[in-house]
């Protein structure tokens, strides 16, 4: 490994609002990659072990990330308290929180699932005026909650036809364990960019340090490291590794460095609705008045969080 002779010049303490045209297409990307995980998702937890087959997943996407970074010429080599936050990232977004959501998954309704995620908009929000004591804007908040009140809107119909049990309270306890997590490492990524490291570097290192995690979750519970060969299977794993992971945590993570955590999170709240017009397409949802109010809901807070 290698180290290039400059770094890449720190990105400011505090975003300056501007949401311009680079934005918007990294924006996009983080939606649409994020939009099509669902369904993809749906092969994964069938028949193997979530550990395996997020292990698989990170595995593959770190080595991804490794040959873009090399090919870049970006920064491979850093010393260990930049190892540390990197670390911390792997922990607590490429391993912990998709973790807890793979559990939390068996005992929610899917719809559930997406409005659990969108409060990221809002534990963004929190978490930066707690970390790095940036202003809570009053709009942000409010286009944040209108954004969440939205997508539950979108989703009611199938999460009040659905028995909520012990089961069901057990995984809404992990998944929201896994926003704040995947939020924790929002802020750990915060951190990271503000002392010069690039956003490719970062993530290939907690990619590897998540992957690390992961082996460990599955020794200790003893799992088979073998996964399904069937056709969907190793095509959604690599849609999800290269599209979902790569991708998308590439656009996410800059876009938080330029835009700031609380703005770049309610990328966490437009993807379900992209996710539903999918499933309209591909799995024959109907839209009913409770969605489409969502739907406007979701737009209306749109405006409020990225508009300068």
């Amino acid at each position: 490994m290698t180290a290039t002779s400059t770094a890449p010049a720190p990105s400011p303490a505090v975003p300056d609002g501007r949401f311009g045209a680079f934005d918007a297409v990294l924006y996009a990307v983080t939606v649409f990659a994020w939009s099509t995980s669902w369904i993809a998702m749906k092969a994964q937890v069938a028949t193997v072990a979530p550990e395996v087959s997020l292990l698989w997943r990170f595995l593959i996407s770190a080595a991804v990330m490794w040959i873009w970074v090399g090919v870049r010429g970006d920064r491979l080599r850093f010393p260990l308290s930049a190892h540390l936050g990197f670390a911390g990232l792997g922990f607590f977004i490429f391993s912990m929180n998709f973790n807890l959501f793979y559990h939390g998954a068996t005992g929610l309704p899917s719809g559930l699932l997406s409005v659990v995620f969108s409060l990221a908009s809002v534990i963004n929000l929190l978490l930066g005026f707690l970390f790095f004591r940036h202003r809570i804007s009053g709009r942000v908040l409010f286009g944040g909650l209108l954004g969440f009140s939205g997508v539950a809107a979108m989703f009611w119909p199938r999460i009040a036809g659905a028995d909520f049990d012990h089961a069901a309270a057990v995984g809404l306890g992990l998944c929201v364990a896994g926003t704040t997590s995947f939020c924790i490492g929002n802020m750990v990524s915060s951190a990271i960019q503000r002392r010069g490291v690039s956003v490719l570097s970062a993530t290939a290192w907690g990619m590897v340090w998540g992957s690390a995690f992961l082996l460990v979750a599955v020794l200790i519970r003893g799992l088979d490291f073998d996964f399904e060969r069937s056709a969907p299977y190793v095509v959604s794993l690599l849609w999800l590794a290269i599209v979902s992971s790569v991708a998308a945590f590439w656009a996410y993570l800059t876009l938080l460095g330029r835009i700031g955590a609380a703005r770049a999170g309610y990328a966490t709240v437009m993807f379900p609705v992209f996710a539903l017009a999918i499933s309209t397409v591909f799995e024959g949802y109907h839209w009913t008045a409770s969605a489409i109010l969502g739907l406007v809901l979701v737009l209306a807070g749109n405006l409020f969080v990225l508009r300068r």
